[in-house]
């Protein structure tokens, strides 16, 4: 069930309606059961692995908490990272470590089988497996007591709006608030309000931006091998702004929807493109994930407090596990690994930058000064993102090649450029979507406000009319019908 499809639309206003009515005390038991049709919506058979996830770290956190003994307790947290590891391994990895080891034993003339499992990846796996891992973790470190209720730490698990893509949340932030559930206001207007406006925003992100991006962006990279300089760059910068809205306009809705039952989810998405630096894009973009991976492994290898070296051994060891966490495959290693790349560089190229600046009498606290660093960011991970992007190494030599290779900025004005997909008129359309993009970023960026809580905060004659437009918009110009299959959002496939 897609937020973004007819179902939500009759599940979500039910799921409400039934949760403020239901006895205080038995929500979070109804918000269970529709967590569980929500996922099994998919493919009921993979609840299973859910389950199984949830009742692996349930109970190694139960077994973690009243053992004493230091040795006893590293054993079940080791046993119980690696069940649920294994699980993973096997549905998401195993085919990717058995292409890879055949291709090794093939140098050496050894043939391998095909492989003997084969599955569909379960949507949601990777983000389940990271939010269950933490709370075991933080069990064991002692930051949380354990949830005895396991009805209670299931729906922690499974908690439908963030389940199949995020955010990753704490356990402490988000148990400690299921367990609150009956004492959430049946009514209150600006959450309720706030929550609802969140969700439209996404949707207007994900419909109208997002997949109308996605028409030109998968054209390109299908015929990359005929495209030149101009289509493979607006590609690779339009996959940059697609993947954004599609991820950011999913995290808006789960938030949204997650505001209006009384639930609070982490902020996943802090206006990356504005960001000075690959850290500081890092800081900006996906941040339950990032986040997630320092707490949970960049600082237990030693973080940044260690010698130089080791410093970027953990960094790159960091970015490459971020890279596998998004796919079981070689694209996804480069990606994590480019950006690992440009912070080591970052860091070792900063006294000499400092230098020129300091030489070369460059003003630093001037807008051109943060304009240059936000579109160098923009072209790094927007570089990155080809690889990200294509289905394969190859596939992505081939887009840089074309890139490099092949200049001809004759087609913008031969009228080339509206042959992939998107003609001039819903060229104007995405260009009206993407300054309403950055008027909503900005509005974050400068005044730290959603579009919700500004809104809330104006004349009823103003928030209705931008409220109308975002509808119309989404009704009218979103993406979807017969004639459009892309609609899924790109991070489930993680």
């Amino acid at each position: 069930m897609l937020f973004n499809s007819a179902d939500f639309m009759v599940f979500f206003p039910i799921v409400v309606l039934i949760y403020f009515v239901v006895p205080k005390k038995t929500r979070y038991i109804w918000l269970l059961i529709a967590s569980y049709y929500f996922y099994m919506s998919w493919n009921v058979k993979y609840a299973v692995l859910l389950i199984a996830s949830t009742g692996i770290t349930w109970l190694g956190a139960l077994f973690i908490e009243r053992q004493k003994q230091v040795g006893i307790r590293r054993v079940l947290l080791a046993g119980t990272l690696l069940g649920n590891l294994f699980v993973l391994f096997l549905f998401k990895y195993f085919g990717f470590f058995w292409a890879n080891l055949a291709r090794v034993l093939g140098l050496f003339h050894i043939q391998l089988a095909e492989s003997p499992f084969s599955f569909l990846l379960p949507v949601g796996i990777s983000f389940y497996t990271f939010q269950t891992l933490g709370y075991v973790i933080d069990v064991y470190r002692g930051k949380i007591t354990i949830e005895k209720n396991i009805f209670r730490y299931a729906l922690f698990v499974s908690f439908f709006p963030q389940l199949v893509a995020g955010p990753i949340e704490r356990s402490g932030r988000l148990l400690g608030q299921i367990r609150e559930l009956h004492h959430i206001a049946l009514w209150n207007y600006d959450r309720v309000v706030s929550g609802l406006i969140q969700m439209l925003w996404g949707l207007f992100m994900k419909m109208v931006i997002a997949d109308r991006l996605s028409i030109f962006v998968d054209k390109v990279f299908a015929d990359a091998g005929m495209m030149g300089t101009v289509e493979t760059v607006l590609a690779a910068a339009g996959f940059s702004i697609q993947i954004y809205c599609d991820f950011a306009g999913y995290s808006c809705i789960a938030i949204g929807a997650a505001r209006v039952m009384g639930v609070e989810l982490m902020q996943n998405f802090n206006t990356p493109y504005f960001a000075c630096s690959i850290a500081d894009f890092w800081r900006r973009w996906h941040i339950s994930l990032s986040t997630w991976l320092k707490d949970y492994l960049y600082i237990p290898m030693g973080g940044s407090r260690c010698s130089r070296i080791k410093k970027y051994r953990n960094l790159l060891i960091t970015f490459l596990v971020s890279g596998l966490w998004h796919g079981a495959s070689w694209t996804y290693v480069i990606w994590g690994g480019l950006h690992g790349l440009y912070q080591i560089v970052g860091d070792l190229t900063r006294p000499i930058r400092q230098w020129i600046t300091e030489k070369c009498q460059i003003k630093t606290q001037v807008v051109s000064y943060r304009l240059g660093q936000t579109l160098t960011v923009f072209g790094l991970t927007g570089f990155a993102w080809i690889f990200f992007r294509a289905e394969s190494v190859r596939q992505a030599g081939r887009y840089l090649r074309q890139m490099f290779t092949h200049w001809n900025p004759w087609v913008l004005f031969d009228g080339t450029i509206y042959s992939y997909g998107l003609d001039r008129g819903e060229v104007h359309i995405l260009l009206a979507a993407l300054l309403a993009l950055l008027l909503v970023d900005l509005l974050q960026y400068v005044k730290k406000m959603e579009l919700g809580q500004f809104l809330l905060e104006q004349n009823l004659w103003f928030r209705w009319g931008i409220l109308i437009m975002l509808v119309i918009g989404v009704l009218v110009y979103g993406e979807y019908g017969i004639r459009f299959s892309s609609g899924q959002f790109i991070y489930f496939a993680f």
